[in-house]
């Protein structure tokens, strides 16, 4: 999705980031909402956009909007490519796992061992298609297993015949065909009936594909299944628009609402509005607290 950061007001000093391939990040005060930075790459008719996607850890839809006149399958040689990789933390608590469904991506708080600064991990997910959404709220990582053995759902299942499909086998052990992947992590929301874990689609990392489950490119959930422990935090919200500041400039950035939300966004541009001056207000109430606190 096209990530746009509207700068309120001029800046001259950024927070120094690292590579732009590198995953982690130094953890910005909780003054500060934005890190990453955006750049550019440079195309191969010998690569598609979606590679380059998967090479800079970035979802299609991100890739996509961010690109609109660079061919998906066949970029010109040295086309220009935007990378959209500089993002405003979403509104929550700095925990655990953070999952913001409209953006289709997921941060990870890692609890800082002694002496060593905070960090923050971001990376790309596929989320539930409208009729099989993602469902919010807090959870926890109940379970992690390597090479899962999957048992396709009942409703997928229907789904799949009322297609005129043939259903999944009713088993399906790990291997090259299991649609995990070669990672899983369970969530205690509802059941624990979802999951995070890997996929042998890869091009579906950043889009609406799933029966509710998060989807990971293969390398990044195998990154994250080391790093993460049973009974982490997972916050899963929906925040279409989000607010930051960096130093004294207020960025907002931009995600079209999901589909079955689109009704209570007609009006998305003074919906944007109101959500500005609601941000500002909060600042302000923040300043006046601290200073009676004083």
């Amino acid at each position: 999705m096209l990530r746009i950061l509207l700068i309120i007001s001029a800046i001259t000093n950024l927070i120094a980031v690292p590579s732009i391939r590198a995953e982690t990040w130094t953890l910005p005060p909780p003054d500060i909402d934005i890190f990453g930075q955006i750049r550019t790459t440079h195309a191969s008719s010998a690569e598609t956009l979606l590679d380059i996607a998967r090479q800079y850890d970035i979802g299609q839809e991100e890739i996509l909007l961010a690109n609109p006149n660079v061919d998906r399958w066949l970029p010109e040689d040295g086309a220009k490519v935007t990378l959209p990789t500089r993002y405003i933390i979403p509104h929550a608590e700095r925990k655990g796992l953070l999952l913001n469904l409209p953006e289709m991506r997921i941060y990870y708080f890692p609890e800082p061992k002694k002496g060593e600064k905070p960090v923050i991990i971001t990376h790309p997910v596929g989320i539930g298609r409208m009729d099989w959404v993602t469902p919010l709220g807090v959870s926890r990582i109940v379970e992690k297993k390597k090479d899962p053995t999957w048992i396709p759902p009942k409703s997928l299942q229907m789904d799949r015949i009322a297609k005129g499909e043939q259903p999944y086998p009713s088993i399906v052990p790990p291997g090259p065909t299991n649609p995990l992947g070669r990672h899983a992590m369970r969530l205690g929301i509802s059941g624990g009936s979802y999951l995070i874990h890997g996929t042998i689609k890869p091009f579906g990392v950043g889009m609406r594909v799933s029966a509710g489950c998060v989807r990971m490119y293969p390398e990044d959930i195998e990154a994250l299944f080391d790093k993460v422990p049973v009974g982490t935090q997972i916050q899963i919200v929906n925040q279409p628009i989000k607010l930051g500041w960096l130093l004294d400039s207020l960025f907002i950035e931009l995600h079209p609402p999901l589909e079955e939300d689109e009704g209570k966004y007609t009006n998305y541009k003074q919906i944007v509005v109101a959500a500005i001056n609601d941000f500002l207000e909060l600042k302000s109430s923040k300043r006046k607290f601290l200073q009676i606190l004083k």
